[in-house]
């Protein structure tokens, strides 16, 4: 959530980083009504606060100068009840704003460059060369139906579209990649986790996910609890409402979950094959650290992201993300986009954000440090989103004849 008190200490700077962010004006002057009541109750309060005070100091004057404290008395109680009063309606005001508040995206960093789309996202730098070659390669569905390694027709017999089955070598590939990824981030300094694929709503308000997205989201009927869109959900809500050591930190972890998204509103030609599914593998990336430490994280988070694709050998190029592309709770992005051949295009495959403090104060996520109470920075990325990396591997390393050299480094996981 973005920080209230900067809100309505600079209201005209905040609405215009949120801008920025293509945040919609009506939005904007709800925040501004509810941030302008709630300032005007405390404000209220805060006066009759001050003259109950000097009522009630006048007690000891009264009593000094031998003068009755009766009529003083009726005062100060019926003070007392219009305190409580004005109490009540600066908590409702309070209450009102937060609403609104959990559904107002990130404040962007001011450095990130502005833009409307993803048409606007700047080019960091390429690595590796995309392979050429001497016949018109294929996309991945053809590849994978070709070699037996994936069944899309069976997914959508056992659940609906958008769903499949892998098998074969496709699933040692699979498991080899998730394996490798998983190994690669502990070698980097990030812990190992397993967690839960079920998470219940605080956990998905404290990350940003609900209120605003709950349309994407898979829930169990009758309960409140929700199949995760990525496991930087759990990961990162471990530490929810907990005050950590700054000696601690930074905490650094990543784990593999399947992820369940709905992909509302999605279409065009990732409908067919394995870029957007209803349910996909990914190994996750997700540090708490500092405010002072959040910068240098995010620069060993990527780095891994990249060196993990270099190692597969996968040429990729890294996209720092416009103010109109970041996501809800995105201070800074970088987006990781791997070579399709058989698209002429590059894709996404890893997205690594900063949220700053965002996620921590929703989630309540702090560290002591100097006896004060200071909310911590989240960060999170894709270390790599296995299904597409599966498709990168096809794509790019795929023969005339339809077969595929898998990467040296997956060897030994074979």
């Amino acid at each position: 959530m973005i920080d209230l008190k900067l809100l309505q200490k600079d209201f005209d700077a905040s609405a215009a980083s949120l801008k920025r962010k293509n945040v919609d004006s009506e939005l904007i002057n709800s925040l501004k009504t509810l941030s302008e009541t709630l300032k005007n109750t405390k404000l209220v309060y805060e006066s009759a606060q001050a003259a109950q005070n000097e009522r009630s100091r006048l007690f000891g004057q009264y009593k000094k100068e031998g003068k009755s404290t009766d009529e003083l008395k009726v005062e100060v109680d019926a003070a007392k009840a219009q305190l409580v009063d004005l109490l009540e309606a600066q908590r409702i005001a309070e209450e009102a704003l937060e609403t609104i508040a959990m559904r107002v995206p990130n404040f962007p960093d001011s450095d990130v460059p502005d833009g409307e789309d993803e048409n606007d996202n700047v080019e960091l730098r390429k690595v590796l060369t995309p392979p050429v070659f001497s016949f018109t390669p294929k996309e991945h569905w053809e590849l994978a139906e070709q070699n037996g390694w994936i069944d899309f027709e069976r997914g959508v017999k056992l659940a609906k579209s958008r769903f499949s089955v892998v098998s074969g070598m496709g699933a040692r590939l699979e498991r080899a990649l998730i394996n490798f990824m998983l190994d690669f981030n502990r070698e980097r300094g990030f812990m190992e986790v397993s967690v839960p694929m079920l998470v219940n709503r605080r956990a998905l308000e404290g990350t940003g996910q609900l209120p605003k997205f709950e349309d994407d989201l898979f829930k169990v009927d009758g309960e409140e609890l929700f199949l995760i869109p990525t496991a930087e959900v759990p990961l990162t809500n471990l530490y929810q409402d907990e005050i950590l050591n700054a000696q601690d930190l930074p905490i650094k972890m990543t784990g593999y979950t399947s992820c369940f998204r709905k992909e509302a509103g999605s279409g065009g030609r990732d409908v067919r094959g394995m870029i957007r599914q209803h349910q996909f593998h990914k190994v996750e990336l997700v540090s708490i650290t500092r405010a002072d430490q959040s910068d240098g994280v995010f620069d060993e988070m990527v780095a891994c992201a990249s060196d993990l694709l270099a190692a597969l050998g996968l040429p990729h190029r890294l996209v720092t993300l416009c103010t109109g592309d970041l996501g809800f709770g995105a201070a800074r992005t970088v987006d990781l986009e791997v070579w399709l051949p058989g698209q002429n295009a590059y894709r996404e495959i890893s997205s690594v954000s900063n949220t700053r403090d965002f996620q921590a104060r929703r989630a309540k996520i702090r560290y002591k440090e100097e006896g004060k109470n200071i909310l911590a920075h989240t960060l999170n990325g894709s270390s790599l989103a296995v299904g597409r990396t599966m498709v990168a591997i096809m794509e790019n390393f795929q023969q005339e004849d339809g077969s595929i050299i898998l990467p040296t480094v997956l060897q030994k996981y074979l």
